[in-house]
């Protein structure tokens, strides 16, 4: 039998989980992000090298620029670190009393991580 539970954008709005919440509200735009990346690139190479069309040359040149770049390292970089402390926390279920310090040693793992990342992608760019 599935619980029933009515929460209306208001009351769910208003839920404290603090880190672990944003975690996987992140977690699922993330995800999202990296399955419109992935599709764009599909769309593009087809239409362009299959049917040559201009539509084609305007994605690429879409998810070719450096804000949708940027975008997509970070999508990448958080849900593979975030769905490795998910499957830690499933593998060693004790380990679920310290999840808000699992996702703020997370946080530790993923800023420095894309921090430099960006930076690298963002010299680059300017370099031509």
């Amino acid at each position: 039998m599935a619980l029933s539970r009515k929460v209306g954008l208001i009351a769910g709005a208003k839920y404290k989980g603090g880190g672990p919440m944003l975690a996987w509200i992140l977690h699922r735009i993330s995800g999202l992000g990296i399955i419109i990346f992935v599709t764009l690139h599909v769309l593009a190479s087809f239409l362009t090298q299959q049917m040559g069309s201009d539509l084609g040359i305007f994605i690429n040149i879409i998810y070719e620029s450096i804000y949708f770049q940027l975008f997509i390292v970070f999508c990448a970089t958080f849900h593979g670190v975030n769905g490795f402390r998910i499957i830690l926390l499933d593998i060693w279920p004790r380990l679920i009393r310290y999840q808000k310090e699992s996702t703020w040693l997370e946080w530790f793992v993923i800023l420095p991580l894309y921090i430099l990342t960006a930076y690298i992608m963002i010299r680059r760019f300017l370099a031509g």
